[in-house]
C-alpha cells in the first residue's frame, strides 16, 4: 500500500511541478516577456547645455572633475557636449547633465534638506520634469539634472559623488545638515 501512494503522489507532483514551472517561466521573463530597453537603443546624439565663461580656477578645477568622470553611468553612456566639454557631462537618455562651475551656489534654507550621498552633500530642487542636485561643499558649483521620470533619483546623483570628491576640493564652511 506504501508504493500505491507513493505512486499516486509522483502522479500528482509531477503534473503540478511541471505547471508551476511553466508559470514561473511565463511570469518571471519568458518569451512573452517584453525585454528591457537596451542601453544600445538609447539617444547617443549630442547633448545640448549653455557653457558660461568660468575663470581659470574654475575651468582647471572643472576640466580635472570631466577628467574623473566615467564612460558610462550604470548601463548609460556619456553623450557627447559640443558646448563646453571642458565643464558638461551627460548620460543617457533622456539625458542626466552634470555641469560643472555655471553659476553661484544655491542659497539654501537652514532648514531645507541636504543630503549627504557618499561624501559629498546634495541640496536637491525639485521642478516640473527635472530635479537640480547641487553640491553645496564645494570649491565649485557642480549641478547635476537628473529626470524625474528616473526612479531612485539620490541614488543616480551618488554615482557622482567618487569622481567629485576626488577631483574637487571641499569648502571649510559646509552648510548645517551637511555631515556624513
Amino acid at each position: 500500500m506504501t508504493r500505491t501512494a507513493a505512486r499516486l503522489a509522483a502522479v500528482i507532483a509531477l503534473p503540478v511541478a511541471v505547471l508551476a514551472g511553466i508559470l514561473a517561466f511565463r511570469i518571471l521573463g519568458g518569451p512573452a516577456a517584453r525585454p528591457a530597453p537596451s542601453p544600445s537603443a538609447q539617444a547617443t546624439g549630442p547633448v545640448a547645455m549653455a557653457a558660461p565663461n568660468l575663470s581659470p580656477q574654475t575651468a582647471t578645477v572643472c576640466r580635472a572633475l570631466l577628467a574623473a568622470l566615467p564612460d558610462s553611468l550604470r548601463d548609460r553612456r556619456r553623450r557627447p557636449v559640443p558646448a563646453g566639454p571642458e565643464q558638461n557631462a551627460a548620460y543617457g537618455d533622456p539625458p542626466i547633465p552634470l555641469a560643472c562651475g555655471a553659476g553661484a551656489l544655491p542659497s539654501i534654507d537652514p532648514t531645507a534638506d541636504v543630503y549627504p550621498l557618499s561624501g559629498v552633500c546634495w541640496y536637491a530642487r525639485p521642478g516640473r520634469d527635472t530635479t537640480a542636485w547641487t553640491a553645496v561643499d564645494r570649491v565649485v558649483t557642480i549641478t547635476v539634472t537628473v529626470p524625474n521620470s528616473y526612479a531612485g533619483q539620490g541614488q543616480w546623483v551618488i554615482e557622482f559623488s567618487g569622481p567629485v570628491i576626488s577631483s574637487v576640493p571641499s569648502i571649510t564652511a559646509v552648510p548645517s545638515g551637511c555631515h556624513d
